[in-house]
């Protein structure tokens, strides 16, 4: 079970990419809306650990941990969650002829009934992720 989506945001990969390379940038944005993050490691390499806790506006923590596998900069950025719910999650990221970048996003279930079962949660969850996301590369953007 398989869940995509897209965003263009009017910056350019470098731009985009930056947002997830440097942890505290990463950590602002990551999740859904209302939700915080501590993050214990992240180490954004091939095959680094990513251990963290996300916070939810309902005061419960959710522990997370997952593995960079694969991190083309500017280009790709794959990551497996390796706790329950199992997934991959790809994260391609395509220049577009006005210098800004399409984010495509794929977040791939391990188990297809986990995968459906939690499709009203995850769609609009990865919705807020990119608005999170274009928020954070447009700050810094004009911040610069």
């Amino acid at each position: 079970m398989t869940y995509e989506t897209s965003r263009e945001i009017a910056a350019s990969p470098a731009r985009v990419f930056a947002a997830f390379a440097d942890p505290a940038r990463l950590a602002v944005w990551w999740g859904p809306a209302g939700f915080t993050n501590t993050f214990e490691t992240c180490a954004f390499t091939p095959g680094g650990a990513w251990k963290y806790v996300m916070h939810g506006p309902d005061g419960k923590n959710y522990p997370n941990e997952s593995v960079f596998e694969v991190i083309e900069p500017e280009k790709r950025v794959v990551i497996r969650h390796v706790v329950k719910p199992i997934y991959r999650l790809t994260i391609t990221l395509e220049p577009t002829a006005a210098g800004g970048t399409i984010v495509h996003w794929a977040q791939e279930f391990e188990d297809a009934k986990v995968g459906a079962a939690l499709k009203p949660i995850v769609v609009p969850a990865n919705e807020q992720n990119l608005d999170r996301l274009t928020a954070e590369v447009l700050r810094v953007a004009v911040a610069e």
